[in-house]
């Protein structure tokens, strides 16, 4: 039932971080612009190639402010690079390895996935659902800036945490 293409579902999916501030609290936000590309050969998605990519200047963490902070120079330089992408070299079991490019640097990653499954909707669609969880650590993809903190510490972690809701539609 999984072969052949998958697309992204935007309607019903979404990729949030977040990042500890001060030391003391999780500050949110997600991407609101991404496309994944999926070819599977079976039901389980064993081994698919899995295309994401993510438009750098669609980061929302609902404060015009800080979203212009994190798209200048200082982190994701959305002029000089447009995208993240992550390229999938397996899917098995619970986890998902890949490739990650951020700033024209790639790292090898691992991510946490649940496979939801497999449903028709009401209009004869065959959908599939994932959820990705994982953790990198920012500053091995160049986005190092911070300040230090005059009781001790930094203003942003250099751990980001990340979680994603994909629904996928098989390609007609």
């Amino acid at each position: 039932m999984a072969q052949g293409k998958w697309e992204l579902d935007a309607a019903h999916s979404e990729i949030e971080f977040k990042v500890k501030h001060m030391m003391i609290t999780n500050v949110k936000g997600n991407f609101d612009i991404f496309k994944i590309d999926i070819d599977a050969e079976g039901e389980d998605f064993k081994n698919a190639l899995a295309k994401v990519v993510i438009d750098t200047s669609s980061i929302n963490t609902r404060n015009e402010q800080r979203d212009g902070h994190l798209k200048s120079a200082e982190f994701f330089d959305v002029e000089k690079y447009p995208e993240i992408t992550f390229e999938a070299t397996s899917l098995e079991n619970d986890e998902i390895k890949g490739n990650l490019t951020i700033r024209d640097v790639t790292k090898p990653v691992s991510f946490d996935l649940e496979f939801a499954g497999i449903q028709k909707d009401p209009w004869g669609n065959t959908k599939a659902g994932f959820i990705v969880e994982g953790k990198i650590k920012r500053s091995e993809f160049g986005l190092s800036w911070n300040a230090a903190l005059e009781t001790g510490g930094v203003m942003v972690s250099d751990e980001v945490k990340f979680s994603a809701d994909i629904q996928l539609i098989k390609a007609q």
